[in-house]
Parts: structure tokens; C-alpha cells; sequence
């Protein structure tokens, strides 16, 4: 799993909140954008979508210029991704003696 930093995937999803007679002038404005790709949408005016980055601040970009839209009432991260810091943690593991904590390494008490 060795990825130059550059390639490393940031990956997002949102749910934005919008008036039902807005769902698909929203959903329209966000496919054009290039900012998202939206996934689901009902009639209540809930729209999900994914974003994705080269890192967190270019996502952040992208939530804050789908929030700022019009007819957008609410834009909500609801997941996030990072591929560097699962990277970060792999090597941390890796460069464990004992990749086992301790905390899990006790003996149970025999019961009778």
C-alpha cells in the first residue's frame, strides 16, 4: 500500500437540506458545480452526496461553497475519509513491537 502523498484519497459525504419545490433546481446546481456527486435525493428535500480532496482543507472549500448556494438551507458533513491518516496509522502499527495493546493482553479469571 505505497502511495505517492499526491494520489492519497480524501473522500466526504454530506447531507444538504433544501425546500421540497427546490430538490431539483438544488440537485441540477450541484451536478454542474463539479464541487460533488449526488447519490440520493427525496421529496422531503434531503440530497446526499460525496465530495472529494486532495486533503481536508480543499474538502472544506467544498462544503463551505455548496452551504453558501442558493436554495441550499443546510450542508452537513456526515462522513469523511482520509486515506493519510488510515496511512499514518498502518505505519504506526507497523512499527510496533507488539501491535497488541496491553490493555487487551490479561488473562480472564476462571469461573466456576
Amino acid at each position: 500500500m505505497n502511495r505517492e502523498p499526491d494520489l492519497l484519497m480524501n473522500v466526504s459525504s454530506l447531507v444538504i437540506k433544501t425546500a421540497p419545490e427546490h430538490v431539483e433546481k438544488v440537485i441540477d446546481m450541484l451536478r454542474t458545480s463539479g464541487l460533488c456527486e449526488v447519490f440520493f435525493h427525496d421529496t422531503s428535500g434531503k440530497i446526499i452526496v460525496t465530495i472529494e480532496g486532495r486533503d481536508v482543507s480543499e474538502e472544506m472549500r467544498k462544503l463551505k461553497d455548496i452551504q453558501a448556494m442558493a436554495h441550499v438551507a443546510a450542508a452537513d458533513l456526515v462522513y469523511s475519509y482520509s486515506e493519510h491518516e488510515v496511512m499514518e496509522d498502518l505505519r504506526k502499527i507497523d512499527s510496533m513491537n507488539d501491535p497488541v495493546p496491553e490493555a487487551l493482553k490479561f488473562e480472564r479469571p476462571e469461573t466456576t
